[in-house]
C-alpha cells in the first residue's frame, strides 16, 4: 500500500493536520480573545504606571486617549499597539490548539516567504505611486470643493508620527491580516470547502472594524475581498500584508505632514473607483509574478488511508503499531497525515 498525496489550499490548511477537530477553531478564537484582553490590560497598567512618574501625571494621557485622534502621537501609538497585540494573542492560542506548524497561518509553506513578501511590497509601492500621481492629476484638473487640511505638527511630533508610521504600521497591517485572512479564512475553510465562503464571510467583520461612512466602508470591503482572494490565489498572506502595509504607511506618512486628514471617516465615489482600479491592477501583476516564479498555492501532504477492519488486514506498510480503533465505513475522509510537507517557495 502506498500513501496518497493530498493537496490543501490555504483556506483548508487546518484540515491538513492529523489532529484536526471541527471545534478547534472555536477554542482558538476563545483563547485568543482572552489572551488579547490580558495583553491590553497589561499595556494600560504599564503605561499608566510610567505616566504617573512624569511631572504631568496621568491626566494628559487620559485626555489623549479619550478622543480618537490619530494625529496625536499618544493615541496613534496606543491604537497601533492595541492592534499589534493581536499577533501574540493569536500565536499563543494556535500554539495550544493547532494547526502545526504554526507557520501554516502564514502560507502553505509553513512559514512567511520573505522573498515573495519583498516582491509583493515592491509591486505595491509602484502601484501606489501611480495611484498618488493619478490622484494629484485629478485634483489639479478637476478641483473639488476646498476642504480644510490639517496643519503639519511641530518637528518633534512629526518625527514621532513618521517613526510610528514606518516602524509600527507594517506590524499593525500584518496583525489584521493574520486575524482576518489567516485565522478566519482557515477557520471557515475548516467547515466549508469552497474558497468563496472563506474569502467573503470575514468581510463584514473587517468592515465593521473601520468606522467609515457607507462609501468608505465599501472601499474597505473592496480591499478585504482583494486581500482574501489574493491570499487564496498565492497560497499565503505575503501579498495581502504588503498591500495593506504600503497603503496604511502611505496614508499615515502623508497625514504626518498634514497632506491628508487621518481622522476622516468620509469616502467618495472617486476614491472607491480608484481603489477598484488599484486593487485590480495589483492583483493582475502579483498573480502574473506568482505564476512566473512558481509560488506554491497548495500544501502537499502524504496521507496513509485508514482501512475497513472487516476486510483482510494487509501486512505492515510503515513502522509502528496500527491504529487500535478503525472506522466501520471504509476510507476515512480525513486520513492520518504521516508525511511532511514538500519544500515550497
Amino acid at each position: 500500500m502506498e500513501p496518497v498525496e493530498q493537496q490543501f489550499a490555504f483556506h483548508r490548511l487546518a484540515r491538513s493536520s492529523p489532529r484536526h477537530r471541527w471545534w478547534k477553531p472555536l477554542l482558538t478564537a476563545l483563547l485568543g480573545g482572552v489572551f488579547y484582553v490580558v495583553f491590553i490590560l497589561m499595556v494600560l497598567v504599564t503605561g499608566l504606571a510610567l505616566a504617573s512618574l512624569t511631572p504631568a501625571g496621568v491626566g494628559p494621557y487620559f485626555d489623549a486617549l479619550s478622543v480618537l485622534d490619530l494625529s496625536n502621537p499618544v493615541m496613534f501609538a496606543f491604537t497601533l499597539v492595541s492592534l499589534i497585540l493581536m499577533i501574540p494573542a493569536l500565536a499563543l492560542a494556535v500554539l495550544i490548539t493547532g494547526p502545526r506548524p504554526i507557520g501554516l497561518l502564514s502560507s502553505v509553506a509553513g512559514r512567511l516567504r520573505w522573498g515573495w513578501l519583498a516582491v509583493c511590497a515592491g509591486v505595491s509601492v509602484a502601484v501606489f505611486l501611480v495611484n498618488l500621481a493619478l490622484s494629484f492629476a485629478v485634483g489639479v484638473f478637476f478641483p473639488a470643493e476646498a476642504e480644510p487640511v490639517p496643519v503639519p505638527p511641530e518637528t518633534s511630533t512629526l518625527l514621532i508620527l513618521l517613526a510610528l508610521s514606518v516602524l509600527a504600521v507594517p506590524f499593525q497591517a500584518a496583525a489584521e491580516e493574520y486575524v482576518f485572512r489567516g485565522f478566519l479564512m482557515q477557520a471557515i475553510g475548516t467547515w466549508l470547502r469552497h474558497p468563496a465562503f472563506a474569502i467573503l464571510l470575514p468581510v463584514p467583520l473587517f468592515v465593521l472594524g473601520h468606522g467609515y461612512d457607507p462609501l468608505g466602508q465599501a472601499d474597505v470591503a473592496v480591499f478585504a475581498i482583494f486581500a482574501g482572494w489574493i491570499t487564496w490565489r498565492t497560497g499565503g498572506l505575503e501579498a495581502a500584508i504588503a498591500v495593506h502595509a504600503v497603503n496604511n504607511m502611505t496614508i499615515f506618512v502623508l497625514g504626518a505632514f498634514g497632506l491628508v486628514d487621518v481622522n476622516s471617516t468620509e469616502g467618495s465615489l472617486g476614491g472607491l473607483l480608484l481603489s477598484l482600479a488599484t486593487m485590480g491592477v495589483t492583483a493582475v501583476v502579483i498573480v502574473r509574478l506568482a505564476d512566473r516564479r512558481g509560488v506554491a498555492r497548495t500544501r502537499t501532504v502524504a496521507l496513509w488511508p485508514v482501512l475497513d477492519p472487516s476486510g483482510p488486514v494487509p501486512g505492515p506498510v510503515h513502522p509502528g503499531p496500527l491504529p487500535s480503533q478503525l472506522p466501520a465505513s471504509g476510507l476515512d475522509p480525513q486520513p492520518h497525515a504521516l508525511g511532511e510537507e514538500r519544500r515550497q517557495q
